[in-house]
C-alpha cells in the first residue's frame, strides 16, 4: 500500500528545467498575497519530517529546499509577513492572514547554511523547479501524530517514490554542517 506524502511528491517527482532561473512564491491568500520572487534554482530540495517546517493541509512532510540568500525579494505585501519563532536557527517569514511559510532566513553568521533561504516551491506556479532528492528528519513526524507503527510503511513508501528517507539530512549536507564545525573548533584539515 502506497503512503500519501506530499502532493507534489505523490504526483511523480519531477526533474528541474535546465538553465531554470527561478519563479514567484504565493502565500495562500486569496488577496493580496505575499510575493516572493526567487532568481535561481532549487538546491538541495528535499521532504522533511521536521515540525517547523509549514506543509501544506493533509501533507505528511513538507518539501523544502535552498536558494542563495541574496535570490529572495519580497515583491508584493511585504507588509504581512512575520517570522513564526524568533529563537529557531531558521528565522522562518510567514503571512500572518494565512500562516503561509515564505521563505526561511539563517541571521546566525558562523551557522553552514548562512547566505542560503529556505523555500517551498509548491507555491510557485512556474515550472521548471527541481524537484526533492532525499527525505529528512523522517522519524519526526511521530511527534505530529504519526502511529510508530506506520513509520516502516511511511519509509517503504517514500523509497518507492525514490526518496532515500533519513533521520537528519542528508550525507552531503551532514558533512557541509560537521565540516562547519570542524572550522570552528580548529580541527578541520584539507586532504
Amino acid at each position: 500500500m502506497t503512503t500519501a506524502i506530499h502532493p507534489t511528491i505523490d504526483r511523480g517527482i519531477q526533474k528541474g528545467a535546465e538553465n531554470f532561473a527561478g519563479g514567484t512564491l504565493r502565500c495562500q491568500c486569496s488577496k493580496d498575497p505575499v510575493e516572493v520572487r526567487i532568481g535561481a534554482q532549487v538546491a538541495f530540495n528535499h521532504a522533511c519530517g521536521c515540525t517547523k517546517c509549514w506543509k501544506p493541509a493533509g501533507a505528511l512532510l513538507s518539501v523544502v529546499g535552498v536558494v542563495p540568500r541574496d535570490k529572495v525579494s519580497v515583491t508584493a505585501h511585504g507588509e504581512k509577513l512575520k517570522v513564526v519563532d524568533e529563537k529557531a536557527p531558521i528565522q522562518r517569514h510567514a503571512c500572518s492572514a494565512c500562516g503561509t511559510h515564505m521563505y526561511g532566513r539563517i541571521e546566525n553568521r558562523g551557522h553552514a547554511f548562512y547566505g542560503l533561504d529556505f523555500i517551498h516551491t509548491e507555491l510557485s506556479e512556474d515550472a521548471g523547479w527541481d524537484g526533492p532528492g532525499f527525505a529528512a528528519f523522517v522519524s519526526s513526524i511521530i511527534e505530529s501524530g504519526t502511529p510508530p507503527s506506520h513509520m516502516a510503511g511511511i519509509r517503504q513508501s517514500l523509497r518507492d517514490k525514490g526518496l532515500e528517507p533519513y533521520d537528519c539530512l542528508s550525507p552531503t549536507l551532514m558533512d557541509i554542517l560537521a565540516t562547519q564545525a570542524a572550522k570552528l573548533k580548529g580541527t578541520y584539515r584539507e586532504a
